[in-house]
């Protein structure tokens, strides 16, 4: 099979274009760059923007499948009024770029970005695939973001891939938690009580191999593993695979400081759990949070 990745260069897109590579298929990264770092050997690089048109549709033409991943990191930076839209434009833009090339010809098949930000904030009830939609920036962000993909269901399978927090070495949300614990400052935010629904990125990526190899997933599909945590518990979790202490909490008036409006976000959370996934068969390497730390932190 030949795929098509864009946003290669990124956490999830450096590995599963590794993974892919291993499995024996083609793979074309596209990038902004003209000589883009971090892609695994056997990676054709393609430059282009995947929100402008340009060559790169063409490339995206002939392949047989596309995994598109690209958009701005959410935790970059705090979010203002502009880079709210910069977080909008960026998904929106290039997923109707690709859906449009994908209606038309090419690709049978678009696994497409989401998050699992679609549900909203909610409490202790359990979320999977048939949930509704949510209130909210990152809600609206999630529903327009798969609405714009939705044109490509024409002529091909395509699966919203609604992903939770990625777990991974040498990047992503985990490094980012444990700078306090490395200074043995690491705790709960404010009581903990919220859940984080985690997925560890061997999961990640086999939950999209899973999705591109079959012929039977469309539609959303939950990356969560199936046991989410409580944000205490994951705190915890964090300090015993560390060997450090859990217990200084981080009050939410100074997330609120650092994040400003993403804190809310980060600071409420989810339950979900991969329905679509467990039902389809698909057998998780890292079903629990312990284990999943114990491999990224030895």
């Amino acid at each position: 099979m030949h795929v098509f990745v864009t946003g290669a260069t990124g956490l999830i897109g450096t590995a599963l274009c590794q993974a892919l590579v291993e499995r024996g298929h083609a793979v074309t990264a596209l990038s902004r760059s003209s000589a883009p770092r971090g892609l695994p050997a056997g990676v054709r690089a393609c430059q282009g923007d995947p929100a402008s048109p340009g060559r790169w549709q063409e490339e995206l033409a002939v392949c047989d499948a596309c995994v598109h991943l690209a958009g701005e990191p959410l935790a970059r930076r705090r979010w203002t009024e502009e880079r709210k839209r910069a977080i909008r434009a960026s998904r929106l833009d290039s997923t109707r770029r690709v859906a449009e090339v994908i209606a038309a010809r090419g690709p049978g098949v678009l696994i497409s970005g989401s998050a699992i930000g679609y549900y909203g904030p909610h409490g202790d009830e359990p979320l999977d695939e048939e949930a509704p939609a949510g209130q909210g920036f990152l809600a609206s962000v999630c529903q327009e973001w798969e609405e714009a993909a939705r044109p490509a269901a024409a002529r091909a399978r395509v699966v919203a891939l609604r992903t939770g927090i990625v777990l991974a070495r040498g990047g992503g949300a985990l490094q980012q938690m444990l700078l306090p614990f490395r200074f043995f400052l690491g705790g709960p935010i404010g009581r903990g009580e919220f859940w984080v629904s985690w997925i560890h990125i061997a999961d990640e990526v086999g939950l999209v191999l899973w999705a591109l190899e079959g012929d039977s997933v469309s539609g959303p599909l939950d990356a969560t593993a199936p046991e989410p945590v409580r944000q205490r518990d994951l705190a915890r979790a964090i300090g015993r695979a560390l060997h450090r202490p859990s217990a200084v909490p981080v009050p939410l008036i100074a997330l609120r400081l650092a994040l400003g409006e993403l804190a809310q976000a980060v600071a409420t959370g989810q339950r979900v759990l991969p329905r679509k996934a467990l039902d389809g068969g698909y057998r998780f390497r890292f079903e629990r949070l312990e284990p999943a730390l114990r491999d990224l932190l030895r």
